[in-house]
């Protein structure tokens, strides 16, 4: 996996295709990026590259994480990310959306969801529930927990209510609908996880033969 791309979730719009048909985009704001640091098999154990990306700073950052950029000189970076890659890009060197990848690549996007807080298990996993009746009682509330005699507990697994989102979700096989060099833009086909703003990571689809 030599090609791989940090960017922020700019929004979502439409493209029009020769057909005139509606294709919905999202819209990110991709690179540049900045090698911060190569591991190698015979130092590290793996090889991978170490990258920043966004503008901070100095004074935001930790002593520690200040070191990375000072040792090889370069400008602190609010994101640090490492991918597993044996391209062999020199330190320091500046990665751009339009030289990893081009219209009509397949990529795989992966970020945070958005946090719902807590969720009954309605909500959360779109069980069906009660009657809505009068006299019912019982609306919107969990189901059976299971056997009582055997096995005389709550299985693993039930479907409970809970925190629900703010984890880390992958789209796979979304289309490259355009890339934009001059503007650092990359536009893919479908939605993507995360708000307005949050972090996303794109890499090339394992689903390469489909």
């Amino acid at each position: 996996m030599d090609r791989f791309m940090l960017g922020r979730k700019v929004g979502m719009t439409q493209f029009f295709d020769e057909a005139g048909s509606a294709i919905p985009v999202t819209v990110l704001e991709c690179g540049p990026l900045v090698v911060v640091q190569r591991k190698t098999v015979e130092k590290d154990g793996y090889a991978a590259l170490k990258v920043g990306y966004g503008e901070v700073a100095p004074r935001k950052l930790t002593r520690p994480v200040k070191g990375q950029f000072e040792k090889p000189g370069i400008t602190p970076r609010k994101v640090l990310r490492e991918f597993r890659t044996d391209a062999a890009h020199e330190v320091g060197s500046t990665l751009l959306v339009s030289d990893m990848f081009s219209t009509g690549d397949r990529v795989d996007v992966s970020g945070v969801s958005k946090g719902k807080g807590f969720a009954g298990v309605i909500k959360r996993f779109g069980e069906s529930g009660g009657p809505e009746t009068h006299g019912s009682m019982y609306h919107r509330r969990v189901g059976s927990m299971g056997a009582n005699t055997d096995p005389a507990r709550v299985l693993p697994g039930k479907k409970m209510p809970g925190h629900m989102g703010a984890e880390r979700v992958t789209v796979q096989n979304l289309d490259v609908v355009l890339v934009d060099g001059e503007r650092n833009l990359l536009v893919l086909k479908g939605a993507l996880p995360g708000p307005r703003g949050g972090l996303l990571e794109i890499r090339p689809t394992v689903k390469s033969g489909k």
